[in-house]
């Protein structure tokens, strides 16, 4: 037997009925009639009680009789079983694992913090009882290893300068990373029975000792960004406006003002405080 295999016990109902009768009966037999055979009804009945066994709702009973494997109760109610059984309870709801924050190198070699929630249950009684050693402790372990391994495999961000092209990152790429991080899971945790429900990034930053350098690096990436939309949107600007002064004849411009013109514009538009404008009261020349 290698794989989970669901059984039914018997009524327990009918059992404890038999069991009340058979005991009291044993007891008020053996007090009024002192008859010593009724001493063994009364063994007779706390042998059947151990065979007694109550599964709750999303709870299931392996049953084992001398090392060899006889089934699983998943079925919820009151059931008899052979009182020589062994009867190992397993839970089978949905828990949720919040792992410790580990440091870990990303694909670029630098140190991040991360973290993985993960929400499981056991879908295999079987493999979870016998096919590895402590079904609870094989999660939290194979959980660590698998967010090491994805850690690795992106990098935490996308930096131009660096000259990569990477579509999934760790910051950015939040659907596309937990995916990965549940197939890595599901492959690690299905020799022990174990289905994944989510799996996600919990916690995600930079390690303590280049978290500074690397704010600063994402400030300046930024700003240059933003350096760029502004000088393309002021060039576009500046084409329009010679452009519409060209086409409706307002102002003949020669070469020497239109650079001028040109380079004012540029000034107004690209500069990080507001111009201050000054009123030519004379040519455009003076």
């Amino acid at each position: 037997m290698d794989q989970e295999k669901e059984i039914k016990g018997s009524n327990g109902y009918m059992m404890l009925f038999v069991f009340l009768i058979l005991f009291f009966g044993s007891i008020l037999g053996f007090v009024l009639l002192n008859y010593a055979w009724f001493i063994a009804g009364i063994f007779i009945a706390l042998f059947l009680l151990p065979g007694l066994i109550l599964v709750n709702p999303n709870e299931a009973r392996v049953l084992l009789l001398f090392g060899d494997y006889k089934g699983t109760i998943k079925q919820n109610g009151l059931f008899w079983v052979n009182p020589f059984y062994i009867k190992k309870k397993i839970s089978l709801r949905a828990r949720n694992f919040d792992s410790e924050r580990l440091k870990v190198n990303d694909k670029l070699g630098n140190p991040v913090m991360i973290s993985t929630i993960l929400v499981w249950r056991v879908l295999d009684t079987y493999k979870a009882s016998f096919d590895v050693n402590n079904f609870e402790n094989f999660v939290v372990v194979q959980t660590d290893a698998a967010v090491r391994k994805l850690a690795s495999m992106y990098p935490y961000d996308n930096f131009a300068d660096e000259g990569l092209d990477e579509d999934i990152t760790l910051r950015s790429s939040v659907n596309e990373v937990s995916d990965a991080l549940e197939k890595e899971l599901e492959e690690r945790l299905n020799i022990a029975g174990i289905e994944v429900l989510e799996a996600r990034i919990g916690y995600l930053a930079y390690a303590n000792e280049i978290a500074s350098a690397m704010l600063k690096r994402q400030q300046a990436t930024a700003i240059v960004a933003a350096r760029h939309k502004i000088v393309e949107g002021a060039v576009s600007m500046v084409e329009m406006a010679l452009h519409q002064l060209s086409e409706k004849n307002l102002v003949d411009l020669d070469p020497e003002s239109r650079a001028a013109m040109v380079s004012n514009l540029m000034v107004v538009l690209c500069s990080d405080k507001d111009a201050s404008p000054i009123v030519n009261a004379g040519t455009l020349n003076h």
